[in-house]
């Protein structure tokens, strides 16, 4: 698939989406965030993808939206109703939600690659993400307290449940300040801190090709298992569970597997 601002590329059971507006610091315009909704249905949709890493071309990860996307707004939600006007933007922040959003619904592993700069909505679209890792030089900024707005497309909703320490979510939020790459690791947002942005790639990759290689259907029912039970109480996690695996668990992945496991060999498994 070609993408005006996302570089497709498929190595084996791995897709690589590319954030490409380098010249721009991959800043999210209105562009972008289409294509990331649609390459992750495209990646969701492709039987061979097995696992997804997501990379920005360039200095930086990303800059955040972009805000020639911000200035624009009010001519997208024109209407001399000042109801209708807000009912449009209203329309217009839950379009954007559900593009990274469509992150989480993609139902194989998102990794997501990051160095250089991760910052306002790069923040909300990596606390989408299945695992997240880091060079060295990565730094992640909450931004929007700095251009007068309230993160809207999901990091104050997310971040809290991956970092676990409210008062630091606050702090974040309401300082703007920069966490460095070993902060990051600390307080639990990146996986992994890697010395280099090459190192980094090669880690990354290596991590989604091992994903890859485990059963797809088992795969897809835990990232449906752990995102389900992160927005609900532990009986009805396990509730839903028994339902789930009551409907897939008997696949030719299991048989595979334990036949595999038995014969002490690598087992194969249908896309």
């Amino acid at each position: 698939m070609q993408f005006e601002t996302i570089r497709t590329q498929i190595d084996g059971h791995v897709a690589t989406l590319t954030l490409n507006r380098p010249e721009k610091a991959n800043a999210m315009n209105w562009q972008m965030w289409q294509d990331i909704r649609a390459s992750m249905q495209w990646a969701d949709a492709t039987p061979e993808v097995r696992a997804v890493v997501l990379r920005g071309e360039g200095k930086h990860f990303t800059s955040g939206i972009d805000l020639n996307m911000m200035i624009g707004l009010q001519d997208r939600i024109k209407d001399d109703c000042d109801g209708r006007r807000r009912e449009k933007l209203r329309q217009l922040i839950l379009e954007l939600q559900d593009t990274l959003t469509s992150i989480e619904r993609c139902r194989k592993p998102v990794l997501a690659a990051i160095h250089g700069g991760c910052v306002g909505g790069g923040i909300d679209l990596i606390t989408c993400t299945d695992m997240r890792y880091a060079s060295a030089d990565a730094y992640f900024t909450v931004k929007e307290i700095d251009i007068g707005m309230v993160a809207d497309v999901g990091t104050l909703q997310r971040l809290p449940k991956l970092v676990g320490n409210q008062g630091l979510v606050r702090e974040l939020a309401f300082t703007g300040r920069k966490v460095d790459a070993q902060e990051a690791q600390a307080i639990g947002l990146v996986n992994k801190v890697f010395e280099s942005q090459e190192a980094l790639y090669k880690g990354v990759h290596e991590m989604a090709e091992l994903v890859a290689a485990k059963s797809p259907l088992s795969v897809r029912g835990i990232k449906e298992m752990l995102n389900y039970s992160r927005d609900h109480s532990v009986p009805e996690g396990l509730n839903y569970i028994a339902t789930w695996n009551a409907a897939m668990l008997m696949s030719q992945d299991l048989t595979a597997a334990m036949m595999a496991s038995m014969s002490k060999q690598t087992p194969t498994f249908k896309d």
